[in-house]
């Protein structure tokens, strides 16, 4: 833990007392940390806003009032340039197993997000449209001499005929970011946690990432698409949701790409972009064959 966050934390008016701050683990974007304050905990996010991935920290403190609003998110206890503190929630945190095990426990809570969540935003909420996120991931990339420049015509072409394949666009407000370790589990309900990337988009990137993330079977699948939709799902729209699963995987390696540029954190970005490229390419070609 690096001085200077300890004695940022240590400073925050919210305290009743001096207080014990440990690392918590897993996060890949943020620096976050759990606070013990006498008998109370909070988690305290660290993090400025990122141009780079279009993270912009006004937005994610917005989503996240408004997930607290629809009982899927936590209190916000504090909020101030570059500082989000939230109440601490005893809970399990996912692991892709539990994710898989948990599908139809899920589902209700991506649906509030797509559908109850856009009633109590206050302010104005970002576009998380993938393809421009690509795109501009793909002139950072291009501007910084990547190690991955060679990559980028063929990415470009791809994402190009995703964005056809995927059409037309249903557009909700999605969470963008569904990996394992955003879900907590109190006991008797699921929780939905980071925020920084939410914003209008097709709810099939939201069903896609939390595929490919997971590492979803196809019976896995066909499961949360037919109950998502609430119906037998067509060969149309399979081919728009397994565009939109390739776009999710397209996007997380180039957010990884871009990351190891820009990242200061202690995290493995190449061997996490090799292993996405991959799996996006399997997807890919699975699709066009």
């Amino acid at each position: 833990m690096e001085a200077n966050h300890t004695k940022l934390i240590k400073s925050l008016s919210i305290w009743s007392d001096e207080v014990e701050i440990k690392v918590l683990g897993g996060g890949i974007t943020n620096h976050n940390f759990v606070v013990t304050d006498k008998d109370k905990k909070a988690v305290v996010r660290l993090g400025q806003d990122i141009p780079e991935h279009l993270v912009v920290r006004s937005n994610e403190l917005m989503a996240s009032q408004a997930a607290y609003k629809v009982d899927i998110g936590p209190k916000i206890l504090h909020h101030e340039k570059g500082i989000l503190v939230l109440d601490f929630i005893e809970s399990t945190t996912f692991d892709p197993k539990l994710v898989r095990k948990n599908i139809q426990r899920i589902i209700p809570l991506i649906k509030k997000v797509h559908h109850e969540i856009p009633n109590h935003l206050i302010g104005a909420p970002m576009i998380f449209w993938v393809f421009h996120v690509i795109r501009n991931y793909a002139n950072f990339l291009q501007d910084n001499k990547s190690n991955h420049i060679k990559r980028i015509p063929e990415l470009l072409k791809i994402c190009r005929n995703l964005e056809a394949l995927s059409a037309p666009h249903e557009i909700v407000y999605g969470h963008n970011d569904l990996l394992a370790a955003n879900f907590l589990d109190d006991g008797s309900k699921l929780w939905l946690v980071d925020w920084e990337y939410a914003g209008f988009n097709s709810p099939l990137f939201d069903l896609g990432g939390l595929a490919s993330n997971n590492d979803f079977s196809e019976k896995e699948e066909t499961i949360l698409l037919e109950d998502y939709f609430e119906k037998k799902i067509t060969d149309k729209l399979l081919e728009q949701y397994q565009s939109m699963k390739c776009s999710s995987l397209l996007r997380e390696t180039m957010w990884s790409m871009v990351s190891e540029i820009t990242s200061s954190l202690d995290f493995n970005y190449q061997e996490y972009t090799e292993d996405y490229y991959s799996r996006f390419k399997k997807s890919y070609d699975d699709l066009v064959k």
